[in-house]
């Protein structure tokens, strides 16, 4: 009976791929025989009571048993993780992040850093394997530009370690951002514009289309009208009431930053004609106002030593300059007004039923990959979420978000195998999924870099 019991821990050989990036594919990295995660409390993605003493059995990156230990049968061939006291729950869907961005301070100085877009083949691997590590498998990144198209072939390829990536490219605008590159957006002037830009970037291999502020009625839904005939979904960047409302109007798919705290609490009709509605709300409320007083509690958390095994030297020096004095950098100006309309900004959605997904807006400044997820699904907690809410908002729901439902999201029969394994009960605390153990990504078996100490790298071992 060949079992391999790896106790809830890692595979060394794996922890050498993420370090190093070094080239492997999808398929090397599956077991050639059936993998039984077993003993675990089980979270499947639904708002549903958990399984205890769970058996989830994959082979060849898709589930083939769900079940208790009592009445699921494992493979006499089988390799055993053994997940007690742990939770065993479907990988993290970051419905809202950009894979170029590293928590750098300051958006003008990382972009004259990175020479434009000359370096974001350096960045984004960072992004990709700090995502891994946090137990995000998928993610939607929302703007950048078309170099990210190739990044998301190579990490589907096997050649980059890194989460299943859905992405918009560049968003469309008719008002152009200061500091940002020219390449991140398609500046328009006319719903025809609008149309056009829209067919190109859906030509060009975009998932959804991504929206951003200054567009008209019209100038939406000329961008509704092409992305629904390609069955591609828009995304809008939003926060005035009068620009939702022309969203609302025009039949815009998914709201990102809504409720967020940039503006005060919206019109309580706003509020139940978007829950009625069923529009998905991802509000990135963290990233200001959660982020900012953690790291004025607890400065310690910029300097972890993990962000400088993950970059090169020189990225690594920019960073560490770039979050010095970081209440003095112009993302946080309005801090004080934001964690104000934070009172009710995200809670007023919750309270009233609205559909919400989970995005992060990670990595934004101070917001780093590695904390994004735990930290925004804990802050949807204390505005009234419940912990089954958020844990099935960023699983299931993020999947219907992305489209992906079909494939990823839940943990059942025939599905990826997309699961992560965590180091504690999260129904009891949210965020103890900052210490997510092994994270499985089509039936491949990573690490998360904080369980490889001690007696870890020594039991250890390939399949």
């Amino acid at each position: 009976m060949f079992k391999t019991h790896l106790a809830a821990r890692i595979l060394l050989l794996t922890a050498g791929f993420l370090a190093s990036g070094a080239g492997f594919s999808q398929q090397s990295l599956r077991p050639s025989v059936p993998v039984a995660i077993v003993g675990g409390m089980l979270l499947d993605g639904y708002e549903a009571a958990p399984i205890h003493h769970s058996v989830v059995i994959f082979e060849n990156g898709v589930i083939t048993a769900v079940g208790q230990k009592h009445d699921t049968p494992i493979p006499e061939n089988a390799v055993v993780i053994d997940a007690g006291g742990r939770t065993v729950m479907p990988g993290l869907i970051d419905a809202h992040m950009h894979i170029d961005l590293i928590g750098h301070g300051e958006y003008d100085d990382y972009y004259q850093f990175l020479n434009g877009t000359e370096r974001l083949h350096e960045a984004m691997p960072i992004a990709a394997k700090q995502m891994m590590r946090a137990g995000v498998t998928s993610g939607l990144d929302l703007g950048a530009p078309f170099e990210i198209l190739e990044f998301r072939e190579r990490v589907r390829r096997g050649e980059i370690p890194g989460p299943r990536i859905s992405l918009s490219g560049p968003w469309i605008t008719r008002i152009e951002l200061e500091g940002v590159p020219d390449e991140y957006e398609m500046i328009i002037s006319s719903p025809r514009e609008a149309a056009q830009a829209t067919r190109e970037l859906i030509r060009r291999g975009s998932d959804v289309i991504k929206t951003w502020v200054g567009l008209t009625e019209e100038d939406y839904k000329a961008i509704v009208d092409e992305a629904h005939k390609a069955g591609v979904k828009v995304h809008a960047h939003l926060y005035d009431p009068d620009a939702i409302r022309a969203a609302i109007n025009a039949g815009v798919d998914v709201f990102q930053h809504v409720g967020s705290a940039r503006n005060p609490a919206y019109d309580e009709d706003l509020v139940a004609e978007i829950a009625h509605k069923s529009i998905p709300i991802v509000q990135t409320i963290s990233h200001r106002i959660w982020v900012y007083p953690a790291t004025v509690a607890f400065p310690e958390r910029l300097y972890d030593p993990v962000y400088k095994k993950d970059m090169p030297a020189d990225f690594y020096a920019e960073f560490l300059a770039s979050v010095e004095n970081f209440h003095r950098r112009s993302y946080f100006d309005d801090i004080g007004r934001e964690t104000r309309n934070s009172k009710q900004s995200a809670s007023q959605f919750i309270n009233a039923g609205a559909y919400m997904g989970v995005g992060t807006d990670a990595a934004s400044p101070l917001n780093m990959h590695t904390e994004a997820m735990w930290r925004e699904m804990s802050a949807l907690v204390e505005s009234g979420m419940t912990p089954i809410q958020v844990i099935s908002a960023a699983t299931k729901t993020n999947a219907e978000i992305i489209g992906k439902i079909d494939e990823i999201g839940t943990i059942e029969v025939g599905k990826l195998a997309d699961i992560i394994i965590v180091d504690g009960d999260p129904l009891r605390n949210v965020e103890v999924l900052d210490y997510v153990e092994i994270v499985i990504k089509d039936g491949g078996v990573w690490y998360s870099e904080k369980a490889a100490f001690g007696t870890v790298t020594e039991i250890g071992h390939p399949f």
